[in-house]
């Protein structure tokens, strides 16, 4: 990983996220943003009431001002001085009490470049200059853009929790022979719960039962339903399908792999991509440039204009500095990555952070493992042949010493074997040696279990015929002398083909590591058309082949479980995690999370990412150039306040509507 992203592989705490999730994005603010209690009154993103009944003032204020305006364009009737004064101060407080309040806060503090400041200047000079209409019109109408823009954040923001939330609220356990519903927070590792058909299972748990199924479509994205056995890992938020199920509690409900889910993802929106950054630190200087510019356009033409009249440049500076702040970028950009966040939950894939959204449309090259990845990872025994040794004899030492493993291959021979054949059996000193297999003490027979390197390390002769067998190998030898071999085969997966295929029209390379034989990653390769395949390969021989290509200055995704191949992982511009739904490690090793195990979400993840940024910048060009001409016309004399606040306003709330839309669209 390079320096710049080193920060970003971090992995964000509940804490962090929680304090995040209530920061204020003050739009011009030039410090960092701070955190504030509700009664700011200002809040973007926070809890505080959205509804029309929360904004009575504000809606009072525009009633006021809408009455005002009949009267004087529909009569052409004007109360007279100072009774005008009143009544537009009165909608002006009404509207703007938060902002004015805000304001002080500010100012009292030194803090002059900010949204409240610059408004209530604008306003109060409106005032000032005998402007009341037009300074209670600013004020209303920001306000009003202000709600919806803070409407829009926590729908946001509130969509995405909804999406993953749907934890039930109680559950059945069974306690001391009878059935009683508590909430899920009560319960307890070790005790038995009950999922009626259609309910949604409340707790990680196994399956007592002996056969149920489930909808997963809330952890993977995917509604096809998974059939369990007894004794088979269940989660919280599927659904049971069919039969009463009986569900032996394994985690608590905070410690659910929902609840995790749902934590990761809440602190995603916390965590800035860089354009967020930037935009930040633009703020922070645009800001104050805008205030200077605004006092240059007021006096400044004093020395170059030969009817200058203060009062006409005055307003032109007040129209300078209403159109100046820039709202519409930053509410509209962390909404447009929310939006992305939540667009990728709801197919089933979870990103980190916002940073990995922009991460992952700069991919050049996506470096692949083979075992569960491309592969579906289920492996059966296809033939055996012994040498010098009873074939039962030979499978009951090789299933022994492979059910210390966890690996896939090693599962395959131990479940071919079963259970019982090796109950009786006495192993100690197992040792994993990486790459090659494992060695172990058997009913006291020296066990050596693994590929071909594993007897060429112990000087250990065996058939050179068995390196021209395509299908996975697993090779034995009993007391220093060969004693026969397993062959397994996996298959591929259904949509690994189509997911290669896509990733080449994005031009983008594809480059296969596995541990597993050359002859067996060459026949996958091949399969699925993937440019280069490295088999054979040690966890330091797939380091060095990424470090290869990070050295060629590509930028690559590395896609695996993240735990075995950690140091890949780490080495990777983004981690990415297959299957996380069965691994804790995964979740927190990985930048992006595939919950399910489709290949083709690896583009699909790459589509979110390209499809945010491109909606992102399509808001900060559109804030851009209306502010700049909007600008330009009120230095002109040519914009009036007026046209100033509804630019204002309609460009924030046409690039918060692009930046919604991102949740709705069907990849």
């Amino acid at each position: 990983m390079e320096n710049n992203n080193d920060n970003d592989k971090k992995v964000c705490t509940s804490d962090n996220s929680r304090k995040s999730s209530d920061r204020k994005d003050n739009c011009c603010d030039t410090g960092e943003h701070e955190v504030h209690t509700n009664e700011d009154g200002h809040d973007h993103g926070a809890t505080e009431d959205s509804s029309w009944k929360g904004h009575l003032p504000l809606l009072s204020g525009l009633t006021i001002l809408a009455v005002m305006l009949t009267m004087e364009y529909g009569f052409k009737y004007v109360p007279k001085f100072p009774f005008d004064l009143i009544i537009y101060l009165v909608a002006y407080l009404l509207a703007g009490y938060n902002v004015l309040y805000m304001a002080w806060r500010k100012a009292i503090r030194f803090d002059f470049f900010n949204e409240f400041f610059l408004m209530s200047v604008a306003t109060i000079g409106a005032f000032a200059i005998g402007s009341y209409s037009e300074g209670v019109a600013v004020m209303v109408f920001y306000s009003i853009g202000e709600w919806f823009q803070d409407a829009a954040v926590n729908r946001a923001k509130r969509s995405i929790k909804a999406l993953l939330d749907v934890r039930p609220e109680e559950v059945t356990v069974l306690r001391n022979g009878s059935t009683e519903t508590v909430h899920p927070k009560d319960l307890e590792i070790g005790e038995v719960i009950q999922a009626k058909p259609g309910e949604k299972v409340a707790l990680d748990g196994t399956l007592e039962s002996e056969k149920a199924s489930f909808n997963t479509a809330a952890l993977t994205g995917e509604s096809k339903p998974d059939t369990k056995g007894k004794g088979d890992k269940v989660y919280a938020g599927m659904i049971n399908l069919n039969t009463v199920s009986e569900i032996k509690v394994t985690a608590k409900f905070s410690d659910s792999k929902l609840s995790r889910i749902l934590e990761m993802v809440q602190d995603a929106t916390a965590r800035k991509s860089q354009t967020q950054l930037f935009i930040s630190r633009f703020a922070k200087v645009y800001t104050p440039i805008v205030f200077a510019l605004a006092v240059g356009v007021c006096f400044i033409p004093y020395f170059f204009v030969a009817h200058y009249d203060f009062y006409d440049w005055f307003y032109r500076a007040l129209v300078f500095l209403v159109i100046s702040c820039p709202c519409a970028l930053v509410v509209s950009i962390p909404l447009g990555y929310f939006g992305g966040i939540g667009l990728a939950s709801r197919n089933g894939i979870l990103f980190k952070g916002s940073n990995f959204l922009d991460v992952m449309t700069e991919i050049d090259t996506v470096v692949m493992d083979k075992t569960g990845t491309l592969t579906e990872g289920v492996f059966k025994v296809q033939e055996v042949k012994t040498e010098g040794i009873d074939e039962q004899e030979f499978l009951k030492i090789t299933a022994a010493i492979e059910s210390k493993s966890t690996h896939p291959i090693a599962l395959a021979v131990a479940e071919h074997v079963g259970k019982d054949a090796i109950k009786n059996v006495s192993i100690s000193n197992v040792e994993e040696i990486a790459g090659h297999g494992l060695q172990a003490t058997i009913d006291g027979k020296e066990v050596l279990a693994g590929n071909a390197k594993l007897l060429k390390k112990h000087n250990i002769s065996y058939p050179e015929a068995i390196t021209a067998i395509v299908n996975t190998v697993v090779v034995v030898a009993v007391d220093k002398k060969y004693a026969g071999y397993i062959t397994i085969a996996d298959q591929i997966k259904a949509d690994a083909e189509q997911a290669i295929k896509e990733l080449h029209s994005l031009g983008i390379k594809t480059v296969m590591l596995s541990g597993d034989k050359q002859s067996v990653v060459d026949e996958v390769a091949k399969k699925l058309l993937i440019d280069n395949a490295y088999g054979d390969l040690l966890p330091e021989g797939k380091v060095e082949k990424v470090q290869a290509l990070k050295d060629q200055n590509r930028k690559l995704a590395f896609v695996g479980d993240g735990v075995n191949d950690a140091p890949v992982v780490a080495l990777a511009d983004a981690g990415i995690a297959m299957g996380g739904l069965g691994s804790d490690a995964t979740i927190e090793t990985a930048d992006v999370v595939i919950q399910n195990d489709q290949p083709s979400k690896i583009v699909t993840a790459i589509k979110v990412g390209k499809l945010t940024k491109k909606i992102v910048w399509q808001n900060i060009v559109l804030a851009m150039v209306v502010k700049v001409v909007v600008l330009a016309l009120g230095a002109g004399g040519v914009a009036n306040l007026w046209e100033a606040v509804i630019a204002d306003v309609g460009v924030a709330l046409l690039a918060i509507l692009n930046a919604v839309r991102i949740q709705r669209i069907k990849l």
